[in-house]
Parts: C-alpha cells; structure tokens; sequence
C-alpha cells in the first residue's frame, strides 16, 4: 500500500510538472552506440583511370599510392573497407559492365598488408557504374546510430545510368541512416564535376578535385580521419519552419537541417530564468555560389523582437561558414526570478508552494545571403549543422553604482563644482608664485 501511494504521488507530480511547464522539448540523440568509425573507399577502375596527367603518371597508380600511404596511416579504431567499380568485366556489353563492382576488402579492421596487396592488382578495365556502386557501398557499411562515410574517387561521370547517381545520393539522404560521401575528382571535367557536387551535397558531404599524388593522398586521409572525428555525434535530424510559432521546439543537442538559398529557418528553445542560451550553427559550402555571401544567426523573443545575433561571412576560400551567440535575461529579469520564494522554502514555512516559473521562448532564426551560381541545383538545400546548449548563466562583475535619476545627476553637479573650486584655487595659487618670482 506505501509502495502504491509513493507511485501514485510520483506520477500525480509529473502530471502537474507538464501542465505547469508545457510541452517537453525535442531531444537530440544523446547516447550513442558504442561503435567504432566506419568508412568504404570506393575508387573508379574504368579504362579512363589509363590517363597519365597526374604528375606524369597514370590516375590508377596514382590512386593506388594514396591507398597504400591511407591504410598504413588509419587509425586503429577505424573500421575500413574499399570498393572498386569497373575493375573485372573487359567486353563491349553495357548490360553485363554496368553489373561491375565488388567489394575487396570488407569493413572492418584492416589487414594492412592483405588491403595494399589488393589494391596493388587493379588495371583499368571496363565501364563506370558510380550509382549501383554507392548503393552497394551503403549496404556494405550498414546501418547503426553513427555517421558513416564513403569517399568516392573517380575522373569519369557516370556511363551506366540508370541508376543516376545524384538520385542515388538522394535516396540515400532521405532514408536518414547518417550516410555522408565525399567525392574526389582526378579529371578536370565539368560535367564530372557538377555530378560529384550533386552527389556529394544531396548527403551534406564535400566535393574536392585532386590535381596531384599529394592532393589526393592528403584529402583522403583527412576525410578518414574525419569519420573518427563526426561519427559518434550523429546530429538529430530537425525540421525547422518559415515562422517561431510553428517551429520545433528543442532541447539541448547537436542538430541537422537544410536549407535553400536565402531562407530563413525558425527553431524555439525554452530558456529558464537564471539560465544561458549558448547556440551555433555551421552551414557547409557543399556547392558553387557565389562569393558575396553570409550566415546570420540570430534569437528572438516570441513577438519578434530581437534580443541579439552572431553573424560570420566568407569570401569563397572556407567549406564551412559558422556563427554563434549567447543570450540569458537581463539583470532585472533575473532578479525579480530570485527575489520569488521557492516552493521548498514555502513548504517549510508552511504555506502552499507558488506554481513553477514558466520558461522564456527564444526563437533561434538561421538565415543566409547564399546565390547559386548559374547551373548550381537549388535543391536540396545547403546542409546545416545546430548546436544548442542552455547553462546556467554567468554573471558579470558589478561595477560601482552611482545611482541613477536625480541622485545621480546631484553627485555630477557636485562633483563639477568641487573640480572647478580646486582648479581654481590651484590656477591662482600658481600666479601668486610666479609674480613674486
């Protein structure tokens, strides 16, 4: 019977908690599955990758170096895998080359010396099927709670679509398995270029042309090292709207949305008296724009009003644009919250408890000035990255108060007429001296 009323009071006080306090925020994903890195590499073996313009040498060779110089310096906890497209099938017909991909080393903790020795046999050879290959790369590393990549190293489009490859990149973005890929281009080809943009921004991932050995060994070396660095805070995917009224509401997390060229998106998070907002956001330059262009974060009360904003810009040599802001009520605000007496200290006086201080709604407004650059897709939009935290807030020292209205402006006259009483003074004490001398 005790055990059956301490349940009952329990579930009453969060009954009353929720009506006092309103709807719960959305939470981001906070506990993350124990999961190590995982990567697949995923390289273009067509009979293109012959070419010797990369430091006169062929593209495959090249490749090939990148990959053996990558998997001698992985990380231990990464798990990796490598795919290969093109590299077996050495007829005419389509239909049986655009079947062309195979895994050679699966995902998981690399055999270093079985991984080159795989590597080292590719000879380019057949077609280039890029959309079977990256659904093939996404089934290859799974699914799970954490982020995981795939790099795409290519110089050629596409020549076995359907399936087209950036719809691929689409469909995979729009299951939300936290699947990014990157893509690397060893040709200087617009075409290949505006294919690996849209594949590579469909998934929030980046696009990088690799002219030289050391370009391409460095950038894929920095994107593995990167997977070890995003995989275990997988933001939580959020949509946010056209106004605060409609907007999510979130607690504090790492959050991910889109959004199309110069738009404004509303998110609300509640802030308590006493307490800080600490936001930011990045948004990643994941295809050609213009080079006037900026991110501007602000917080806004309910009614509009704006409490204050962080803005940052770039001029086309960043691929992330970030800004932030702090924002916590103002002195008399948080005053008056302390003055109020707790519902503690009123039970102990014996009085009935006061109802829980409702919490402040600040609207977080993330808009940009981007402009697509002719031939750049709008859609989908530019991948945005939300970080929120709420802290207690940090009080600032307080200067010396000398009061405010008459008081003030009575301790300014005195204080000017005792400045002028002595310089005065000091001026005709100064030219009684100087005439005896």
């Amino acid at each position: 019977m005790i055990n059956f009323r301490r349940s009952a009071a329990v579930l009453l006080g969060l009954l009353a908690t929720t009506a006092l306090t309103g709807p719960v925020p959305a939470a981001a994903d906070e506990e993350q599955a124990a999961e190590p890195p995982r990567v697949e590499l995923v390289l273009d073996v067509s009979g293109s990758m012959r070419a010797a313009d990369i430091d006169g040498r062929s593209r495959i060779s090249v490749a090939q170096q990148a990959f053996n110089d990558v998997v001698d310096a992985l990380p231990e906890e990464t798990q990796l895998g490598i795919r290969v497209l093109g590299a077996t099938y050495k007829g005419k017909d389509k239909k049986v080359g655009c079947q062309d991909t195979q895994q050679i080393v699966p995902v998981g903790p690399v055999d270093r010396t079985a991984a080159k020795a795989a590597v080292a046999t590719l000879r380019p050879t057949g077609f280039t099927p890029v959309g079977l290959a990256l659904r093939s790369a996404a089934q290859d590393l799974g699914t799970g709670t954490t982020t995981r990549r795939i790099v795409l190293i290519t110089d050629g489009e596409d020549t076995c679509a359907p399936p087209d490859p950036c719809q691929v990149a689409r469909e995979l973005a729009a299951q939300g398995t936290s699947l990014v890929v990157d893509t690397l281009g060893l040709a200087p080809d617009e075409k290949v270029r505006r294919q690996l943009l849209c594949i590579a921004g469909a998934t929030g991932g980046t696009y990088t042309a690799a002219q030289s050995a050391d370009e391409l060994t460095g950038r894929i070396k920095q994107l593995v090292e990167r997977a070890g660095d995003t995989h275990t805070r997988a933001p939580t995917v959020v949509g946010g709207t056209d106004a605060c009224e409609s907007a999510p509401l979130l607690a504090p997390g790492v959050y991910a949305d889109r959004e199309s060229f110069s738009e404004h998106r509303y998110y609300r998070v509640p802030v308590r008296p006493g307490q800080e907002l600490r936001a930011s956001v990045s948004m990643a330059l994941d295809r050609p724009v213009n080079r006037d262009y900026g991110v501007l974060l602000r917080a806004t009360a309910a009614d509009g009003r704006e409490l204050v904003r962080g803005a940052d810009a770039g001029s086309g040599r960043a691929d992330v644009l970030s800004a932030g802001l702090r924002w916590s009520a103002s002195a008399d605000d948080e005053a008056s919250a302390d003055d109020e007496t707790t519902a503690d200290d009123k039970d102990a006086a014996g009085t009935s408890p006061s109802p829980a201080v409702e919490p402040t709604t600040v609207c977080l407004v993330v808009s940009n000035s981007f402009a697509a650059r002719p031939g750049t897709a709008a859609t989908p939009g530019m991948p945005v990255e939300l970080t929120i935290d709420v802290v207690a807030a940090a009080g600032t020292p307080d200067g010396p108060d000398l009061g405010r209205g008459w008081v003030l402006l009575a301790l300014l006259t005195m204080a000017g007429l005792l400045t002028g009483l002595v310089a005065g003074l000091l001026t005709r004490w100064w030219v009684a001296t100087w005439r005896e001398n």
